[in-house]
């Protein structure tokens, strides 16, 4: 009989604990470039499209990390709803990783604008130039980042109850250690 597993594999936790952080960090590198007019306007923005690019790249890492190493059972005592929750919200993060930066290619592609990842490093443009285009994407960016930034609150607040309260092996299933 194999032994149930305790802890995501060492691939899914190194991708969690990389992409935690940068997700925040376009975040807010986000707000502060859409609050901001100053020089440091063109600095933020050279930052954030080949930081979304490379979250991009890695989600879909993760995700197929995720489909074929699958992730440990939740707890047997855990109530249907918040199991119901908890792979809910799992998929809505997932979702918004993936949709997020192809979002905001897309709307930068409508606006006319290089998407420049490094000095002569170019993406290609994946949707036409148009301007009410531009317009329904950049909305829809922003909404879909209010949307992250909600869905990662209540991700660490239902980590920090497992790990707290609950103490049930969830919190520590994406830390180190383990099989």
């Amino acid at each position: 009989m194999t032994p149930t597993r305790t802890h995501f594999s060492p691939l899914a936790r190194l991708l969690h604990w990389m992409m935690a952080p940068l997700i925040v960090a376009m975040l807010f590198v986000g707000v502060a470039m859409v609050a901001t007019v100053s020089r440091a306007h063109n600095t933020l923005i050279a930052i954030h499209k080949p930081l979304g690019i490379a979250l991009l790249l890695l989600v879909v890492l993760r995700v197929g990390v995720r489909i074929t190493r699958g992730s440990p059972p939740l707890p047997d005592d855990m109530a249907t709803p918040q199991r119901i929750a908890a792979k809910a919200s799992h998929l809505v993060l997932y979702a918004l990783m993936v949709a997020m930066p192809l979002i905001g290619w897309a709307m930068l592609s409508a606006a006319g604008y290089p998407i420049t990842l490094y000095g002569p490093l170019h993406l290609p443009p994946i949707v036409p130039h148009n301007v009410e285009l531009f317009a329904l994407l950049r909305a829809l960016h922003t909404w879909f980042a209010l949307v992250l930034f909600a869905t990662v609150l209540l991700h660490l607040a239902a980590a920090l109850f497992h790990g707290l309260i609950r103490r049930d092996g969830v919190f520590s299933s994406m830390g180190r250690g383990g099989r």
